[in-house]
């Protein structure tokens, strides 16, 4: 079955060609690394990431942090003891497909770091039957084993309830304002940032169940 491409997502683009008929065409990978699942989509139907989309918000301030509250749903973006930014998310879902409680989904709680961010990303996980397999996963920050992220998020639009395997569900702005907002800083070109090879200074992310 051919990929979907929906409102939203972000692709890495590693080629473009023109159709004999003078249409411009991108041709869209899913994977940062290198994925399979490339698919031709006709460049009308997208819009380019510019520079501008990149630009640090508040970069000279001191003292970031972020405060993810599972039992609310929402996160919070403080400078220093400021909140500069609030949302509502979905964190991990506390029961599975059949209703039964599940702990295997559940947000990591406690003091994390944004360890690696990315413009667009893929995600795939779960078991057979109840597996995920998610392209072009807008302004994603990880921070936690196993690629627990704040992520966009183009599936659902539940957020303020726990539906998630583990991540902290966005709405596409809200991702976006926190990506750019958080460090480390991601330039244009890659388009990534591993503070583990870095060595750059990064956010904290506290998760609490209040």
């Amino acid at each position: 079955m051919p990929l979907r491409v929906y409102y939203s997502q972000s692709f890495w683009v590693d080629q473009i060609k023109t159709h004999s008929s003078g249409q411009v065409l991108y041709r869209l990978n899913p994977n940062y690394y290198g994925g399979i699942d490339m698919l031709w989509v006709a460049a009308e139907a997208l819009r380019p990431i510019t520079v501008e989309d990149l630009t640090p918000i508040n970069p000279e301030a001191t003292n970031k942090r972020i405060v993810v509250d599972v039992t609310s749903q929402t996160l919070s973006c403080f400078e220093g003891n400021s909140e500069v930014y609030f949302c509502r998310v979905s964190t991990g879902a506390k029961y599975d497909m059949y209703g039964n409680p599940v702990d295997k989904w559940a947000t990591p709680a406690g003091n994390h770091v944004i360890t690696r961010k990315y413009i667009s990303l893929q995600m795939s996980g779960g078991t057979t039957g109840a597996g995920y397999d998610l392209p072009g996963i807008a302004w994603t920050s990880i921070f936690a084993t196993g690629g627990v992220a704040i992520h966009s998020t183009f599936w659902h639009n539940n957020y303020g309830d726990p539906v998630s395997h583990g991540c902290v569900n966005c709405t596409p702005e809200d991702a976006h304002w926190i990506f750019c907002w958080g460090m480390p800083e991601v330039v244009y070109d890659p388009g990534m940032m591993d503070i583990t090879v870095s060595g750059d200074e990064s956010t904290t992310v506290k998760v609490i169940e209040a």
